[in-house]
């Protein structure tokens, strides 16, 4: 896979970036003087266009219409609105698949899908990415020197609809990708356990994707066709970027991410993007969607280091694909914004400008609805451009924390295959527990892969790392062993990065820092739990474990059930540091009083003490201070205490006070122009 074009291109925003995906094809010129009309009414600044456009800019092969799309740039360049301009190539045009149906994707029980909706081709066809390149290559060319031109959008939501194929060709890019891993048939062999089951390789050529068999496929085979299939999807993106950056290598590259999904590691894939860049839609019949929003915000904020991030898509109101499409409640659009940028930020642009006639996502709603601009949606996006437009010295500022979560896509891939104490265990959930009691309490969390540096962390919680190299293991114990505090929960450190146990005891590699030995697990039957006793009172579910110490300290114990007595959570000084072990999973409340026990004694403090329930506080830093954000996510109104007055620039008249009432959905931005005690001075 070709690792070209790793420089980066900065991207610095000089204002917050508001609008979103703009479609002009959908409707006749005449519409097009309206749209740029209602993009100045509304405060739009930048657009993603052009995503879908294959078909109509090259309706044969090599011969380019680009007449069209010259006007819509010019128009929008003209209005002073800039464009994230894609590469055209998120979906082939039927006529590629009429010549080629070669490139059509195949599921691993061998069936091949059609044209009909999108992203219809296989991540490792030569010809898909040979059209695809070149048409990047004409749509660069073209358009290098356009004044409207912001950044690059290469594809889109790899990975949504074809997260892997498994044709022939991608079988002999499998073997290909096998031999660059491994380097011989014997560690091939090795890491795949294949003298299991008699699976045992002669040659490359006999290795097979995992398709679908009789039983149980191999799960070392399973893992690595996950990150094939990832490398697979990244080497589309990196053609196409290639020919970018050597065409315009003065433009900024991007491509937009879909949240918490599994087929595409974004950790690795920011490596080789300029700004990350999130779709995300939260779901508005879900009270905790501000949650897990607020993590997959952490995670694209940490995949790109900390730099400011872009929010490509959002819904303005109800979308199309959920088997109940709730509208936004007033008020939950512009609070589930500015979470984003509250969360670092610097761009929120919705799919779609104006709402589709036809299609499959004519139901997915708009900047500007079927309704028109008469509507709740329209005076809605409208007054949060305004309010975007208000607040430019945002732009550029950064979000820090002193709690790193830590995630790694190819555990996610590898704990919740089959053939496993439990089928029950799942990434998002485990990591969701041991995440919202630091958001609750308004401490801010990094969530980083393990291979991230942990000097400056107060404390590092490692939720579920089934997953866990001897490397890993070594800098976790380095880390504590250096004064750090560590908290890791149970089914952690039991196999290595080729999904073979780590013998010795769970978690063999952690034993010493942890002091303690699992040596069995004991996962609980379905809508089961049992009670917790000594110093963490309450309930557990989910799981437990058979833990010996060694060392550790036994915090709380299983008080019933087949453990009884035995220790649930454990505490263990090792070097100038802590670690904490749960062989366990502690219900919503305790979860809480422990995490809150664990941050106090590591000293990891919330922006803001004394928040109210239901109160999000972030804060972001940059050379004009500090602007901490409050969000109201709960039901009613909340008074929140200040440690001193400092003006709201969302409501500029108001004057400064100690305390700040927030309405339901409520959003202030509170600035404080330079920190008169250093960066602790918001946690007074």
């Amino acid at each position: 896979m070709t690792t070209a074009g790793t420089t980066r291109v900065p991207f610095a925003a000089t204002r917050l970036h508001f609008g979103g995906d703009y479609n002009p094809e959908h409707w006749p010129e005449e519409v097009w003087a309206e749209d740029l009309r209602l993009m100045r009414q509304a405060g739009v600044t930048m657009v993603t266009a052009g995503i879908f456009s294959w078909g109509l800019v090259e309706r044969e092969p090599g011969h380019y219409d680009f007449g069209w799309f010259d006007r819509v740039m010019d128009n929008l360049g003209g209005a002073g609105i800039r464009v994230c301009l894609a590469t055209m190539t998120a979906s082939p045009p039927p006529w590629l698949s009429a010549r080629h149906p070669e490139i059509l994707p195949v599921t691993a029980e061998g069936v091949r899908t059609w044209p009909g909706s999108r992203q219809h081709y296989c991540p490792s066809s030569p010809v898909y990415r040979a059209h695809a390149v070149r048409l990047a290559g004409e749509v660069a060319a073209r358009y290098a020197d356009h004044p409207a031109l912001e950044m690059w959008h290469v594809g889109n939501e790899y990975g949504c609809s074809n997260p892997a194929c498994y044709c022939d060709v991608s079988a002999a890019d499998f073997r290909r990708w096998l031999r660059e891993r491994h380097g011989t048939l014997d560690a091939l062999n090795e890491a795949w356990s294949t003298t299991f089951w008699a699976q045992r390789y002669g040659s490359f050529e006999e290795v097979m994707p995992p398709r679908a068999t009789p039983t149980h496929p191999n799960p070392a085979q399973q893992l690595d066709y996950a990150r094939f299939s990832d490398d697979a999807l990244l080497a589309c993106y990196l053609a196409e970027k290639e020919v970018l950056r050597r065409l315009t290598p003065h433009v900024p590259v991007t491509t937009n991410h879909m949240p918490y999904h599994k087929p595409v590691d974004p950790y690795r894939w920011a490596a080789h993007e300029d700004v990350t860049a999130l779709d995300h839609y939260q779901e508005p019949y879900d009270s905790g969607t501000h949650i897990e929003a607020a993590a997959v915000f952490d995670i694209t904020r940490c995949a790109g280091r900390g730099r400011p991030w872009l929010l490509l898509e959002q819904a303005p109101s109800a979308v199309n694909w959920r088997s109940r499409n709730s509208p936004k409640p007033p008020g939950a659009m512009r609070l589930w914004s500015w979470q984003a940028v509250a969360q670092g930020a610097d761009a929120v642009l919705f799919f779609q400008w104006r709402q589709s006639l036809g299609g499959a996502e004519k139901f997915h709603s708009a900047m500007v609805p079927h309704a028109g601009t008469d509507s709740r949606i329209f005076r809605e996006v409208c007054a949060l451009g305004r309010e975007l437009a208000a607040v430019p010295q945002l732009a550029g500022t950064r979000c820090t924390a002193e709690v790193a979560l830590l995630v790694d896509w190819d555990s996610w891939r590898a704990l919740e295959q089959d053939s496993h104490p439990s089928s029950a265990l799942g990434h998002r959930e485990t990591l969701l527990r041991h995440y919202t009691p630091l958001f609750e309490a308004g401490v801010p969390c990094d969530i980083v892969p393990p291979d991230r540096a942990l000097t400056g962390y107060k404390l590092v919680v490692v939720p579920n790392l089934y997953l866990m190299s001897e490397e890993t293991a070594g800098r976790l114990t380095a880390y504590v062993r250096q004064g750090g505090h560590l908290f890791v929960s149970y089914f952690t450190g039991i196999a290595d990065l080729s999904d073979r146990v780590h013998p010795g005891g769970y978690p063999a590699p952690l034993r010493g820092v942890l002091g303690l030995r699992v040596e069995e697990f004991w996962p609980l039957e379905e809508g089961a739990s049992v009670p917790l006793r000594g110093g963490l009172r309450g309930r557990a579910d989910l799981w437990t474990e058979a833990i010996d110490l060694e060392g550790a300290c036994a915090v709380a114990d299983f008080g019933g059930g087949e453990l009884a007595g035995r220790p649930a959570l454990t505490r263990h000084p090792y070097g100038t540091g802590v670690a904490w072990y749960a062989g366990t999973r502690p219900e919503p409340g305790p979860m809480r009083a422990l995490m809150d026990r664990i941050r106090g004694e590591a000293g990891a403090a919330p922006v803001l003490a004394g928040l109210p329930p239901g109160i999000q506080a972030a804060l972001r830093e940059g050379a004009e201070g500090r602007f901490l954000v409050l969000l109201n996510h709960a039901g009613s109104a909340a008074t929140v205490p200040l440690p001193h007055p400092m003006p709201n620039l969302l409501a500029p008249d108001t004057e400064p006070a100690r305390h700040l009432t927030l309405p339901p959905r409520g959003v202030a931005v509170l600035h404080e122009a330079a920190p008169r005690q250093g960066r602790g001075e918001l946690r007074d």
